[in-house]
């Protein structure tokens, strides 16, 4: 009871409460309503990818099915061959990222500690490679990769990821050159003093230090090689296909397995296309639930997203 008579007789605290009162719930909605842009089309996909052909062309039947029908499912992992495909893309993906983080953290460290000629220039012409369009350097990239035999191979992904290369390997090397010029210089001396070569300098002082880049290294380079398709897919060719790579052909597969079938029960339909894109994103979702903490902690301590 005296809580407000004490706000009655101050005005001024009582206008405050308001004022906080209204930006907080100005605040949730503003969050409420970002959030429902972003995961309308999730929610979209999901729903949609267990409607049957009857549902999808019933107008009255938006978000919740008749039932939930799991063949749309069945078809899309039959087209892209889910098993064997998403091994090898898991299996790839994971080696050119294991790659890429050991390369750009050797040339961030490089670059962080050593002093060589014309440092300045390398680090330009580094972040020249970031800034080029990739289609204006894949004709070029093309007949290189040609020449040393890399071509219709993963060698055509592994090879550059091994050799600061891969995919926005520029990011990765600045995000490693400015933690690792964040801590004293003194610890390297302190256990070069101590015996340590350069080697165990780095494994053993420099990278345990900057974690965080590693771990952001690891986690945006996967999401990112995961879903590139352009470079890897004209490299790569026909033979080798990650699944993304399959849900880009995804269409033409499909009339390639199914021939039109009587009431259109063999056709291609939405239901089974966002079926498909809920398969391949699965794993990419899977890895975000379970590592947000350091998808957010990574875009606080560097500003970099995951598109």
């Amino acid at each position: 009871m005296d809580k407000p008579r004490t706000l009655l007789r101050n005005p001024a605290r009582l206008k405050r409460k308001s004022k906080h009162a209204a930006g907080s719930l100005l605040r949730y909605f503003l969050l409420i309503g970002v959030g429902v842009v972003f995961l309308y089309p999730i929610l979209y996909m999901i729903v949609n990818s267990f409607k049957n052909v009857t549902d999808l062309v019933n107008p009255t039947i938006e978000w919740v099915p008749s039932s939930l029908y799991i063949g749309n499912f069945r078809k899309a992992l039959q087209v892209l061959d889910y098993g064997r495909s998403f091994v090898f893309t898991l299996l790839l993906v994971t080696a050119a990222t294991l790659l890429q983080t050991l390369c750009c953290s050797l040339a961030g460290y490089a670059l962080a500690r050593h002093r060589f000629p014309l440092k300045g220039m390398w680090i330009v012409m580094i972040v020249a490679t970031f800034i080029i369009p990739t289609q204006v350097t894949l004709i070029p990239k093309y007949l290189l990769y040609t020449t040393y035999h890399l071509v219709d191979s993963p060698l055509a992904v592994l090879v550059p990821s091994a050799f600061g290369q891969g995919v926005n390997s520029a990011i990765f090397i600045l995000v490693f050159y400015q933690f690792f010029s964040s801590y004293p210089k003194s610890f390297d001396e302190a256990a070069q003093m101590d015996g340590a070569g350069l080697w165990k300098v780095f494994f053993r002082i420099a990278l345990p230090i900057c974690v965080p880049a590693v771990i952001i290294s690891l986690l945006f380079s996967f999401v990112w090689t995961w879903n590139e398709t352009y470079t890897s897919g004209t490299l790569m060719g026909k033979s080798f296909r990650t699944l993304p790579m399959k849900l880009a052909s995804f269409v033409e597969s499909y009339n390639t397995a199914y021939s039109s079938g009587t009431a259109g029960l063999s056709r291609l339909n939405e239901g089974i296309r966002l079926s498909a894109t809920m398969l391949v994103i699965a794993p990419l979702l899977a890895l975000y639930l379970v590592l947000q903490r350091q998808f957010i902690e990574g875009i606080e301590s560097t500003g970099l997203t995951g598109e």
